[in-house]
């Protein structure tokens, strides 16, 4: 699930999210992964990512969030996080950490069971490791 600009990666600010966009990436990671039904949304909207989070519920055995710019300042996806049983794992393909500072603040990470950041694409792939470890357990 990604959230605001997400849908131009490979083309946005390349030397900070690289080249490689979603539509290459996704069917990769499917093929990493087949034992596992990997669906992909992306939204620009707010309340869109909300309903995404929320219709997980009972559908997913886990999220994968990437909420984008939205990370720092929504309040209201770190409550429907909180809201659902569904255990979400925040992404970031930079390092969030060594970036302006106003980035430094996660809203959603401290209702993730953990995040991953700085990692390119790969994050995703560590993202889906990390799930399924938290799924055996």
């Amino acid at each position: 699930l990604n959230g605001a600009n997400l849908n131009l990666q490979g083309k946005r600010d390349r030397g900070v999210y690289g080249c490689e966009s979603f539509d290459e990436f996704i069917p990769r990671l499917r093929e990493l992964y087949p034992d596992c039904t990997i669906d992909y949304y992306q939204s620009n909207i707010e309340g869109e990512i909300v309903t995404a989070l929320h219709n997980a519920a009972g559908k997913y055995d886990g999220v994968l969030l990437n909420a984008g710019g939205y990370t720092h300042t929504s309040v209201v996806i770190r409550d429907a996080i909180s809201a659902i049983d569904t255990p979400v794992v925040e992404i970031h393909i930079s390092n969030i950490a060594a970036r302006e500072e106003f980035r430094h603040t996660t809203l959603i990470g401290a209702v993730a069971i953990g995040s991953i950041v700085g990692f390119g694409l790969n994050s995703y792939r560590l993202g889906v490791e990390a799930l399924k470890l938290h799924l055996q357990q």
